[in-house]
């Protein structure tokens, strides 16, 4: 996988694996066309590469789940819905939560 350019993070991966998704692709369309011409030899290199297509394929599925989900995020929170936290609500949760402690200690 290459990270030209000094590109990281989930859309670099993405794009990464979705290159190696299509490079496995096509060695599997070349080894099944090589079984297909009688060149049985071919036969371990396609399983090998039915077999790092769907790791590849995993792999690209998760990473458009988390570029999806970090894209949401940042969506939510410069939009002012859902992705901000409340600092009002966390000071008076903690205050509630500090109370019940002083209570249950005896207040001593």
């Amino acid at each position: 996988m290459d990270f030209s350019a000094g590109e990281n993070g989930p859309e670099a991966l993405l794009r990464a694996t979705e290159d190696y998704y299509q490079e496995i692709a096509l060695e599997l369309a070349t080894a099944t066309r090589r079984l297909r011409d009688g060149e049985l030899g071919e036969v371990k290199a396609a399983a090998q590469a039915v077999k790092d297509l769907r790791v590849a394929f995993q792999m690209v599925m998760d990473e458009r789940t988390r570029v999806d989900k970090l894209r949401k995020q940042v969506a939510g929170g410069a939009g002012g819905s859902g992705g901000e936290l409340d600092f009002a609500a966390a000071r008076a949760e903690i205050g509630r939560r500090l109370a019940r402690l002083r209570d249950a200690g005896g207040g001593g």
